[in-house]
């Protein structure tokens, strides 16, 4: 399985986003391994795999600055993106994996350069989400989709934060 978007990098023996990543087209959940992945070994539908994993690659995959050691399969974290910044999903085997060096600093700094340009950065443990600082982790447990996270600012430095639920009319 190699990389689509033009870099060096491949999955090599990397399933780990097959086990943290939702898979809609499938009905699989989060945190549970895909029913048509080998785990270590690949994809057993992959000529056939839906679009939205056809199309998916983690920041590892994308990033030239992120080495080996960030590879998902060592680093036991999926890096991706979201409208509001990045999201680091940690394997829930090992739901510590993003406090281990150098790990955890890096998390900091780009949650330091986050708060300078709007930019979020969470932790997904299993179905716990963390929404991480420069000084401080905020753990707001379970966020359902009829839910969102809102954030106290002091400037731009993030003070407080807590979980809304969503207006039905604002959903669409």
């Amino acid at each position: 399985m190699t990389s689509s978007r033009g870099n060096s990098k491949d999955c090599g023996h990397c399933t780990l986003c097959c086990k943290v990543m939702e898979i809609e087209q499938l009905r699989k959940p989060a945190h549970a391994w895909c029913p048509h992945c080998e785990p270590r070994q690949g994809c057993t539908i992959y000529r056939d795999r839906p679009r939205e994993c056809a199309e998916f690659s983690c920041l590892w995959l994308l990033n030239d600055s992120l080495d080996e050691r960030w590879m998902p399969s060592k680093a036991k974290l999926v890096l991706t993106t979201s409208e509001d910044g990045i999201e680091v999903r940690c394997d829930p085997s090992f739901p510590d994996a993003w406090r281990r060096a150098p790990y955890q600093a890096q998390i900091r700094k780009w949650a330091a350069s986050g708060e300078e340009d709007d930019v979020t950065v969470i932790v997904i443990v299993g179905q716990r989400v963390i929404l991480i600082t420069p000084t401080r982790d905020f753990d707001l447990g379970e966020i359902g989709p009829d839910e969102r996270i809102v954030r106290d600012l002091d400037g731009t430095r993030v003070v407080d934060v807590r979980v809304v639920k969503i207006n039905p009319k604002q959903q669409s």
